[in-house]
């Protein structure tokens, strides 16, 4: 998921505005919609994900190795409650039971994660591959595969075999490149005959930026204005090496596509008319965003990066930039390694100048001479950092068609979470935000953005890092409280399968219908849900963070 911390909330005004289908992105449009009544092209694919290490469990069963996760987490005081994923949903049990939810939803997709440590226990493909764990991806890709949804691959979702941290510093250190392609090049051999998309990375901001440089995350290092730089030029060059790896080797036989998926926020201009809030709004997207997209499409790091880091480490007195320089060599390597771009959006951010002075203490953040503000207007359902800002997500899209020369888009993460004081299955807010977040990606593709699948954010609720299980991003609610990790289908599962058999919006009256007979169904799972923490001695209103 995206991150939550560091942000700089304020009061501001709504700025009503839309996104134009021009060559170039024009800041200033003010054109905001009312809601499109409208399909999507045939063929559009509809899907869920999740990740392994927030879902699976199992975290030390049948040889697989300790991930950076378990090691984080295993410590007290870093996550919210002490949670920890070692169960979590226990997937790697019930993934047949998930998958029959999936068909019953009628999913064209569904994307997940492999944990790298459950295949490679000592990270390393020359040292030992665990069979098992080879068995249990088979088996899953089987399953999906056997109920007509195609399986969407990412490789690394966070959970970096821990003896490569220990070992080797991580994403710190460039011997990664290598490790990664041989554990990609491993995925490829085993899965590779039945999985026709692939993800390398998940959100590589987050890995860099809340792994290395805050340390909210694993593997909790606070190498404030040089960790992220140097874990994200470390990723860049595995991504596109992994590309390559399959280019040369694999492409011709298994016929299937490599892609990333980034994370963006959407960065408006708190005023339109001032340039140099139209600026620090577009560095904040190509800080976020552009750190990675513009190396894999352009060969080079975002030219604002560049200046602004580069000043701020020489009036620091530094002979060299903080952010790392690729060889022309490397440029030519890591240009046009991108198939597909994953996309994973959430909400946006009002985006002015703000000039931090260069001194001691720099950091990624401090480099982008900014401050993000929110509208205390913008709904607000659950997690601390997850506006629901719908028109952000059009312009988004639009961006990244005029940026980067209008690339096929996978929609790899979108979603709302809920924080409750109790259980509650009829998720309202949630229903709305994807009516209305799905409906601006329907208006971005009818200004001509290639977007070819949307995957809702997430099938389950499962372990939400530093959060714990304190935040549900679920379409089926997951009682933690249970050892048997029961599933309860939210409303929004039944509003969300009414979307896909649509395709879409077809008309007002049959949309406006969707959701009364969504909250018709959840009033008895809510009831059942009920019963069956009461015959387990648990009270009705149950909290919900649900001990492990």
């Amino acid at each position: 998921m995206l991150p939550r911390g560091l942000l700089r909330l304020g009061h501001v005004l709504v700025l009503l505005l839309c996104v134009s289908a021009s060559d170039d992105f024009d800041w200033t449009k003010n054109d905001r919609s009312s809601f499109y009544y409208g399909t999507f092209q045939t063929g559009f694919s509809w899907g869920a994900g999740s990740s392994a290490y927030q879902t699976e469990g199992a975290w030390n069963i049948d040889g697989k190795g300790m991930s950076i996760w378990d090691a984080f987490t295993h410590k007290k005081g870093r996550i919210y409650l002490n949670d920890t994923g070692d169960s979590s949903c226990e997937g790697y049990y019930k993934f047949k039971d998930d998958v029959s939810l999936m068909k019953d939803m009628k999913l064209n997709h569904y994307r997940f994660s492999l944990s790298w440590p459950r295949l490679l226990p000592n990270g390393l493909k020359s040292e030992y591959i665990n069979e098992k764990g080879i068995k249990y991806y088979d088996d899953l890709i089987n399953t999906l595969l056997d109920n007509k949804i195609t399986p969407i691959v990412t490789m690394y979702h966070w959970d970096l075999p821990q003896v490569l941290e220990e070992k080797y510093g991580g994403w710190q250190n460039s011997s990664m490149v290598n490790y990664f392609n041989d554990y990609a090049n491993l995925c490829f051999e085993r899965f590779g005959n039945r999985v026709k998309y692939w993800i390398t990375f998940n959100n590589p901001w987050s890995i860099a930026v809340e792994g290395y440089e805050t340390g909210e995350h694993a593997p909790g290092l606070k190498l404030r204005g040089t960790g992220a730089y140097k874990a994200a030029h470390n990723m860049i060059k595995a991504h596109a090496k992994v590309w390559h790896t399959y280019d040369t080797q694999w492409r011709s036989k298994q016929k299937g596509l490599v892609g990333i998926s980034l994370s963006a926020d959407w960065g408006e201009p708190v005023d339109i008319t001032n340039q140099r809030d139209i600026e620090a709004a577009e560095r904040y997207i190509q800080f976020y965003m552009g750190w990675f997209a513009t190396p894999l499409f352009n060969g080079d790091y975002p030219q604002v990066m560049k200046d602004y880091i580069g000043r701020k480490s020489a009036q620091q007195g530094l002979g060299v930039s903080r952010l790392p320089v690729f060889s022309a060599q490397e440029k030519s390597f890591i240009r046009g390694t991108c198939d597909f771009l994953g996309i994973g959006h959430f909400t946006t951010r009002y985006i002015t100048q703000k000039n931090y002075p260069s001194g001691q203490v720099n950091s990624y953040f401090t480099d982008r001479d900014l401050a993000e503000l929110v509208d205390p207007h913008w709904p607000d359902p659950g997690s601390e950092w997850l506006y629901s800002v719908p028109w952000g997500f059009r312009r988004l899209l639009n961006f990244v068609k005029t940026q980067y020369g209008n690339p096929m888009i996978y929609v790899t993460e979108n979603g709302v979470s809920e924080k409750m004081l109790c259980t509650d299955l009829c998720d309202e807010w949630r229903m709305q935000y994807m009516k209305d977040y799905i409906n601006e990606m329907l208006k971005a593709m009818k200004d001509g953005v290639d977007v070819k699948g949307y995957t809702a954010w997430s099938l389950l609720d499962k372990f939400e890092w530093d959060e714990g299980f304190s935040e549900r991003f679920g379409l089926y609610y997951v009682d933690f409280g249970n050892k048997n990790k029961p599933r309860y289908p939210k409303a929004s599962v039944q509003y969300y399968k009414r979307i896909i058999s649509s395709n879409g919006f077809p008309n007002q009256r049959e949309v406006e219908s969707w959701k009364r007979k969504a909250l018709e169904t959840c009033s008895s799972s809510n009831q059942l849900l009920a019963e069956n923490k009461e015959h387990a001695g648990m009270p009705k209103a149950w909290p919900v963070h649900d001990e492990v």
